[in-house]
């Protein structure tokens, strides 16, 4: 398989929920007038808590300074894996279960801390563009490195690192983090986007204007309800994570659905902000999934992570991680 590393520089960043306004103009411009920018890499996930954005350094130019808006500190580069040859973006979604064990758990066993935005269409694997020396030395033996330079995609240079690395130790990796799974099932779908102009007044209300649920913060299983929106627009193609509430609001026939219509169950990773230093997150929660072959989407935000499993395996998914969260104890 190829590992491709895409050209963007990436920024990740929050904006507080009583600062969204402040930041509207921009994020409007990004997600519905692409071509009055030169962004080509977009998130935008809001939670309870506040708004995630990850975009490239072009689209970065795009929002406000402003007490609001906190950056990490990084800048950060995505990667992409692709079976067989095609564009990363066109390839069918294998889900990050899928690479826990070829990717996820040797950067984990590494000390490589990842950031994880699962779409529609694939999976990017966001990582600091420092441990890229260390990522390539890592992944090497399993993968065919690209890297992707003014769009055309080339064989990626060793960066002079041959030798120096300790081979890690292996570990167990428990689940040390609270898990919480609200009551709301979510679809993960997309659309054209030349139909984008035709419900775009719809997604800024869901985006930005819509009451929504507001709580705080999720502390059980049956604590209802949260507010869970992702769109994302990557190279062109459209992502959305919504609630399946909120689907029902769209015309007939604009969202892409599977044949099955499936339908996503979340689990939420963190009782307080998990930071951005702690590496192993995505592992522990990927793995056991992995080994159960279980497949998930998992997207990253500033203060907690969340993985979406299919709607008929909450059970199995929380009862296998429940085991391993107690052999943390």
């Amino acid at each position: 398989m190829e590992l491709h590393i895409l050209e963007h520089s990436l920024k990740v960043a929050s904006i507080a929920k009583e600062g969204i306004q402040i930041c509207t103009h921009g994020l409007i411009k990004l997600a519905f007038l692409p071509s009055k920018t030169r962004c080509k890499f977009f998130s935008l996930t809001e939670t309870p808590e506040d708004y995630t954005i990850i975009v490239d350094e072009e689209g970065f130019k795009e929002l406000p300074e402003s007490e609001h808006l906190s950056v990490a500190e990084a800048t950060w580069l995505a990667l992409n894996v692709v079976s067989g040859g095609g564009s990363s973006s066109s390839s069918q979604p294998i889900g990050v279960t899928k690479i826990a064990k070829s990717v996820i758990a040797p950067l984990a066993d590494h000390n490589i801390s990842v950031f994880m935005l699962s779409t529609y269409q694939t999976d990017f694997i966001l990582v600091r563009e420092r441990d890229l020396p260390m990522v390539m030395h890592t992944l090497s033996s399993e993968f065919t490195l690209l890297r992707v330079v003014n769009g055309e995609t080339v064989a990626a240079n060793s960066l002079g690192v041959t030798n120096g690395f300790v081979k890690p130790k292996l570990v167990q990796r428990p689940i040390i983090h609270p898990l919480s799974s609200p009551s709301n099932m979510f679809c993960v779908t997309s659309l054209d986007p030349d139909t984008l102009p035709s419900v775009a007044t719809l997604l800024m209300d869901v985006m930005f204007y819509s009451s929504g649920t507001k709580e705080p913060g999720v502390a059980s299983e049956d604590s209802g309800l949260i507010r869970f929106f992702s769109f994302s627009l990557i190279e062109g193609y459209i992502s959305l994570v919504m609630d399946e509430q909120t689907t029902r609001r769209f015309p007939n026939n604009v969202l892409f659905t599977s044949a099955s219509g499936e339908l996503w169950k979340m689990v939420r990773i963190g009782g307080q902000p998990l930071g951005f230093d702690e590496c192993g997150i995505v592992a522990q929660i990927s793995e056991p999934l992995a080994t159960a072959d279980i497949p998930a989407y998992y997207i990253s935000t500033f203060k907690f992570d969340h993985a979406l499993v299919p709607e008929e395996n909450i059970q199995s998914v929380i009862g296998a991680l429940r085991t391993n969260e107690s052999a943390g104890q």
